[in-house]
């Protein structure tokens, strides 16, 4: 994407002033304003402005943005569609390394710069739609056909299509070494802690982040979510009411953490634990999976996350399902081109070669139904947990709150705070109009 700012400026308001002009004049056929037959580049230019962008002929160069699918597998990909698509363009296709966690900020920071596709997880998706960075999906109907239902509506914003899909296993579950857990172990908090505790084991996960902590609280009747406004949350984990109620989670969060098993630390810091041995499991996702199997090899295990206690109640661990997906730049160059090679590699055939590659979950339908998929441990679990997890759609005043109650209860509440001053405190934090 070489033009400058100033050319893409002009050309936006080029094509605005076009389809005011187009909508003056009714719906008509291929006629201009004085009745006479369009030429062939004013139909053209219809057709890009009703969302059917023009596939040049001539040289095309596109840039695509890869954070996690950043690998040969991406290049192999690019190669076949220039294949596919040899004689109709010139096609110069750049791949550059750029963190998922930092597309909403990169595009929206100099739109008119950005990969002409970029890849990026769901919850980026309403600030990149109110950016005006994505272009609607082309064939919305066939893309939203060949991919599970949830993938497709974490892409979609009031019903329109704003991405492709192609993973479905942005979430976390259970990962635990079979020469020490049974089956049973695993099913519960407790079991998982006790059996570890009597071989001088570790269990790991990043429990002050808001994306981890979630678990504790999604299945407890208590309620959670993003304001109509996008921005704001709504929270009543701190209700004194109802079976389970917001101290309850405290004190059993408390429990936990005092448990000399159980180690809070960066899901990054996991790996390195399963490799010196110290870990024999850990709440994390489907990237660590090589690096865990390798590790511990045919005693490697994978299962949905367990259960834990909680007023007297066995309580489901819930959480955040994730969805990846590459989205068009409005402002590209070449816009009906970044859409097929968007459609592209993230088809059945790609989605396919990227899980054989990577062990990454498809989100394609076929692919995801294949028996390759099925035998992957890791696959499995975050399928099995996904039933009881919801899509991640929070303000941002929630993560700050959730760090800082999470290291309070870490530390085991040294300064001895009322339990329902602190859940007061949390739900404050999270509600709060602005990141505190």
């Amino acid at each position: 994407m070489k033009n400058k700012t100033l050319r893409r400026r002009l050309w936006a308001a080029v094509l605005t002033a076009a389809m005011v002009s187009v909508s003056l004049c009714g719906c008509g056929g291929e006629k201009t304003d004085d009745g006479q037959e369009a030429s062939e580049s004013e139909t053209q230019t219809a057709a890009e402005e009703e969302g059917e962008p023009a596939l040049e002929s001539g040289k095309v160069e596109l840039t695509i943005w890869a954070g996690d699918s950043y690998d040969d597998c991406l290049f192999e990909m690019v190669e076949s569609f220039k294949q596919e698509y040899a004689g109709q363009a010139d096609f110069e296709i750049n791949v550059m390394e750029s963190s998922d966690a930092d597309t909403r900020n990169a595009v929206l920071n100099d739109i008119y710069n950005a990969g002409d596709i970029f890849s990026m997880p769901d919850d980026q998706l309403y600030s990149l739609i109110a950016g005006g960075g994505l272009s609607p999906v082309e064939n919305q109907e066939a893309i939203k056909n060949a991919n599970l239902a949830e993938a497709v509506e974490a892409a979609s914003y009031n019903g329109t299509l704003y991405a492709y899909p192609y993973s479905a296993d942005n979430g976390y579950f259970l990962y635990y070494n079979k020469d020490y857990l049974t089956a049973d172990d695993v099913k519960t908090m407790d079991g998982l802690l006790a059996a570890a505790e009597a071989v001088g084991k570790k269990v790991s996960m990043e429990f002050n982040s808001g994306w981890y902590l979630y678990s504790f609280f999604g299945n407890t009747g208590l309620e959670f979510g993003i304001n109509d406004d996008s921005i704001t949350n709504h929270c009543n984990w701190n209700s004194t009411e109802g079976s389970i109620k917001g101290v309850d989670i405290a004190e059993a969060l408390l429990n936990i953490t005092a448990s000399p098993a159980f180690v809070p630390q960066p899901d990054g810091d996991f790996v390195t634990g399963v490799q010196s041995g110290d870990f024999i499991a850990g709440v994390s996702g489907v990237w660590n999976a090589a690096a865990i199997k390798e590790a511990w090899g045919d005693a490697y295990g994978a299962v949905k996350l367990p259960t834990y206690t909680c007023a007297g109640q066995q309580i489901q661990m819930a959480s955040f399902t994730g969805y990846k997906m590459y989205g068009v730049n409005a402002y590209s160059e070449h816009l009906g081109w970044a859409h097929k090679l968007a459609e592209w590699i993230t088809n059945e055939q790609n989605q396919t070669l990227r899980f054989n590659a990577r062990s990454t979950g498809p989100s394609n339908i076929n692919a995801a139904a294949s028996e390759d998929v099925a035998k992957d441990p890791a696959i499995a679990a975050i399928i099995d947990q996904s039933r009881y997890g919801v899509l991640q759609r929070v303000g941002n005043s929630y993560w700050n709150a959730c760090t800082s109650f999470a290291d309070i209860i870490a530390a085991g509440n040294t300064d001895n705070l009322e339990l329902q001053d602190l859940m007061d405190t949390l739900v404050s934090g999270i509600t709060a109009s602005a990141v505190q």
